[in-house]
C-alpha cells in the first residue's frame, strides 16, 4: 500500500453526553464511538480512530499505511480527562492493517490491537482491521416473531457446537470451512434433527486455538478463521431464515496477557483488577475484568449490546459465572479478601452482571435470552434484579448434570443405591429457569464421551444412553446437547479435527442419531413438555422410590386439563410387567419407546394389557405395562370424542421374550 503522509486531524465522533455515560458505566453503544470508523471530513474521506488510554502519555496509529512507525500519526487527546485519544487520518480506506503505539508514563512503548476493532489479522502479530459491520439482513419475518421461540414458554432444544470441527473440508481436513460453506452443512442437518437453536462456542476473535475461543483479545471481532464478519452474518441469517435461533458463548470473566491484548494496555491495570487477588485467575492464568470500574462496565454491556445488535444473536450463554461471582473461586484461604460484609461474593461483579441483564433486556425483551453458567448454588440467578435476583432468564442445571452421569456410570446393579440421585433435582428444579446441559465440557480431559461413560456392553451402552435422553427431554427445562453426543461420538472432543461422522454408517450410532431426532420433535409437538417447564404445576410424580426396580413414573402437564403425558423409565436390562396406578376414566396410548427397533434398540413393545378399576397406591384404577429394557417410554393421556369415552382402546398383550441384541462390539 502507499505510504499516506498526511498528517492527523482533530475529529470527534463522542457527545458531551456519550462522555458522561461511559464515565458512569451507562453507555452501551460504545461500538458507535470508539474504534476505527470510516468518516468524510471536509469532503475528505478517511477513517476516524479513538482509543481509550488514561494513562498513556503519547498515542500513535500505526500501521501498513506508515510502515509502522510510531511518529507520524499521533492522536489527540481529549481536553475533558477522559483518557480518551482520537484523531482523523485522510486517505485510509476498508481493510487497512493497524494498532495503537502507546507510550506509557515509563517511556514503553507498547503496540496494541484496537479493543473495538471490527476484524483482526490471523496470525502472530494479529493486528486489526479497518472493517465494517454492513450487512443486508434478509431474517425481518425471524427476527419480528423470534419472541415466541425464545421465551420460556417454548420448548429450546440446544445443540451446543465448535465450528472449527464440527466439519472441516473433506479434501484438506487441516483447513477450516468458511462460514457460508459451514451454513451450507449446517441448516439441512439442525432441521432436520429438529434442534431450535445452536450455540456457538466463542467466535470472537483468540489467539490460540487449545484455548477453544474461550481466551479473547477482539471481543468485538467476529474470528477471521471462518471468514469476515459478514460471511458469520450469512451464517446466522440463513439459521434465523430457517427457523433456527442462535446463541453465542460470551466471556465478560476474564481475558488472556497476549502483549497486543487488553493486558496493562496503557501501562496500567486498565482493563482489570490491580490486585491480583481480583485480577488474576490462578486456573486458567488469565486477567479478571474490574467490574468496579465504570468504563471497563461500559465496555463489556457495549459488547453484549454488540452482539445482540449488529449480529442479531438470540441470546447469550455467559461463561464462567460463578468464578465471578465468588472472590474464594479456585483459591486457597489467605489467597482472596472478603467483601465489606465479610462475606465470599464478589459485590461488583453481581452488580455488573444485574447492570447487564438490565440493559439487555430493557433493549431487547423477550426477543433475546440471558443464559448463566453457573455450577453453584449461587441464589435468584433467574429471578428478576428488581426482586434482588441476577436477573437471568435462564441458568445451567449442573447439578442434575452430574447426578445424571453418576447414576448412569454405574452398574445396573448397584442403580439402586444411587436411585434418588435422579429424583433429586425435583427438589429444587423451579428455584430457577434452568437448561439441562450435556455440554463439551463432559467430553474432554479424560471424562470419557457420552457413550463410554455409559455401563455395560455394546447394546447396554446405546440402551442407557438412549434413556439417559429420553429423561433428559421429558425432564423440566430447556435442554442443552454437545455436538457428536447425539449419535454416539466414541472418542472424546478433539478441537482439532471434525467429528466422526463415519460412525453413522453403523446401525446402533444411526439409532441413536435417530432417537435424537425423535425426541427432540416430541418436545416440540407436545405442548405438556415446554408450556409449563419452569411452573411447578408442569411436574407430578407417579413412582419416585421404587428403588429395586430402578423405576421412575412421572407426569408432565400442559396448560389444559386432558393434556398429560406420562414417562416411564425402566433402568435396568429386565423386560418387567408393570403396575401403575392413574385416574380414574383415563387411557393411555403409547408414543415414544427408545427400545424401538428403529433406534437399535431390542424391540420390546411397551404394551399396555389390563386395565384395573381398583384404586392402586393412592389412584383410583391402574393399567399395567409391559416395560422394555434399560428404555424410556412416553404414554400419552388420550382424548375423548363427542360421547365423553376414549378416542381409541388400548392393544392386548402380545407374547415378547424381551431379547436383547448384542450387535457388534463399539468402534
Amino acid at each position: 500500500m502507499k505510504t499516506v503522509m498526511n498528517s492527523v486531524k482533530t475529529y470527534t465522533l463522542f457527545t458531551d453526553q456519550d462522555i458522561y455515560l461511559f464515565r458512569e458505566g451507562k453507555h452501551y453503544k460504545l461500538y458507535d464511538r470508539f474504534g476505527a470508523h470510516s468518516v468524510e471530513k471536509d469532503g475528505v474521506k478517511g477513517v476516524y480512530f479513538s482509543v481509550w488510554a488514561p494513562n498513556a502519555s503519547k498515542v500513535s496509529v500505526i500501521g501498513n499505511f506508515n510502515g509502522w512507525n510510531q511518529d507520524g500519526h499521533a492522536l489527540f487527546p481529549r481536553w475533558d480527562g477522559s483518557g480518551i485519544w482520537e484523531g482523523f487520518i485522510a486517505g485510509l480506506t476498508w481493510g487497512t492493517l493497524y494498532k495503537y503505539a502507546i507510550e506509557t508514563h515509563r517511556g514503553e512503548i507498547l503496540e496494541k490491537s484496537d479493543p473495538y476493532a471490527l476484524s483482526w489479522e490471523q496470525n502472530l502479530q494479529a493486528a486489526s482491521l479497518v472493517s465494517t459491520t454492513w450487512y443486508e439482513w434478509q431474517d425481518k419475518e425471524w427476527m419480528q416473531s423470534r419472541w415466541q421461540k425464545n421465551t420460556l414458554k417454548a420448548p429450546v432444544s440446544v445443540y451446543e457446537m465448535h465450528l472449527g470441527s464440527w466439519v472441516r473440508d473433506e479434501h484438506h481436513p487441516e483447513k477450516f470451512l468458511n462460514y457460508r460453506d459451514i451454513a451450507v452443512k449446517l441448516i439441512p442437518y439442525i432441521r432436520e434433527m429438529g434442534f431450535t437453536h445452536v450455540e456457538f462456542m466463542p467466535l470472537m476473535e483468540y489467539p490460540y486455538d487449545p484455548s477453544w475461543g474461550y481466551q479473547i483479545t477482539g471481543f468485538y471481532a467476529a474470528t477471521s478463521r471462518f471468514g469476515s464478519p459478514q460471511d458469520l452474518m450469512f451464517l446466522i441469517d440463513e439459521l434465523h431464515r430457517s427457523g433456527i435461533g442462535v446463541i453465542l458463548d460470551w466471556v465478560p470473566s476474564h481475558f488472556p496477557g497476549d502483549a497486543n491484548g487488553l493486558h496493562q494496555f496503557d501501562g496500567s491495570y486498565l482493563y482489570e483488577h490491580e490486585d491480583p487477588r481480583k485480577g488474576f485467575h490462578p486456573d486458567w492464568k488469565s486477567y479478571i475484568f474490574n467490574y468496579g470500574r465504570n468504563e471497563v462496565k461500559s465496555f463489556l454491556i457495549s459488547n453484549a449490546m454488540f452482539w445482540l445488535e449488529r449480529y442479531h444473536a438470540d441470546g447469550l450463554r455467559v461463561d464462567a459465572v460463578t468464578s465471578m461471582l465468588h472472590l474464594d473461586y479456585s483459591r486457597n484461604e489467605g489467597e482472596w479478601e472478603p467483601n465489606i460484609y465479610g462475606g465470599n461474593v464478589n459485590l461488583e461483579a453481581k452488580t455488573f452482571l444485574q447492570e447487564f441483564n438490565t440493559a439487555v433486556y430493557k433493549e431487547f425483551g423477550d426477543n433475546i435470552i440471558t443464559i448463566a453458567e453457573e455450577s453453584s448454588d449461587f441464589p435468584m440467578l433467574t429471578k428478576p434484579v428488581h426482586d434482588g435476583g441476577v436477573g437471568f432468564g435462564m441458568k445451567w442445571m449442573m447439578g442434575w448434570m452430574h447426578d445424571t452421569l453418576a447414576y448412569f456410570k454405574e452398574d445396573t446393579v448397584n442403580r439402586k443405591f444411587l436411585h434418588h440421585k435422579l429424583t433429586f433435582a425435583s427438589m429444587y428444579m423451579y428455584n430457577e429457569n434452568y437448561m439441562m446441559p450435556l455440554s463439551h465440557d463432559e467430553v474432554v480431559h479424560g471424562k470419557a464421551s457420552l457413550i463410554y461413560k455409559m455401563k455395560g456392553d455394546e447394546w447396554q451402552k446405546f440402551a442407557n444412553l438412549r434413556a439417559l435422553y429420553v429423561y433428559m427431554f421429558t425432564h423440566p427445562g430447556a435442554k442443552l446437547l454437545f455436538m457428536g453426543d447425539e449419535f454416539g461420538q466414541t472418542s472424546e472432543w478433539n478441537f482439532r479435527k471434525s467429528l466422526d461422522w463415519h460412525l453413522l454408517n453403523f446401525p446402533v450410532h444411526k439409532g441413536l442419531q435417530t432417537a435424537v431426532k425423535d425426541l427432540n420433535h416430541l418436545y416440540r409437538n407436545e405442548t405438556a413438555f415446554y408450556e409449563t417447564q419452569f411452573s411447578p404445576e408442569g411436574f407430578e410424580w407417579v413412582e419416585a422410590d421404587d428403588t429395586d426396580n430402578s423405576v421412575y413414573i412421572y407426569l408432565r402437564k400442559g396448560k389444559k386439563e386432558e393434556d398429560v403425558l406420562m414417562v416411564i423409565l425402566n433402568l435396568t436390562p429386565r423386560v418387567l410387567d408393570y403396575k401403575i396406578g392413574v385416574a380414574a376414566g383415563s387411557q393411555w396410548e403409547v408414543i415414544f419407546n427408545s427400545d424401538d427397533e428403529k433406534y437399535a434398540g431390542s424391540g420390546v413393545q411397551p404394551d399396555i394389557f389390563r386395565e384395573d378399576a381398583e384404586e392402586y397406591k393412592g389412584h383410583q384404577k391402574s393399567i399395567s405395562i409391559r416395560l422394555p429394557p434399560l428404555a424410556g417410554v412416553v404414554l400419552k393421556k388420550k382424548a375423548k370424542n363427542n360421547n365423553g369415552k376414549e378416542a381409541s382402546k388400548t392393544k392386548d398383550k402380545k407374547d415378547d421374550s424381551g431379547r436383547r441384541r448384542t450387535g457388534k462390539p463399539l468402534r
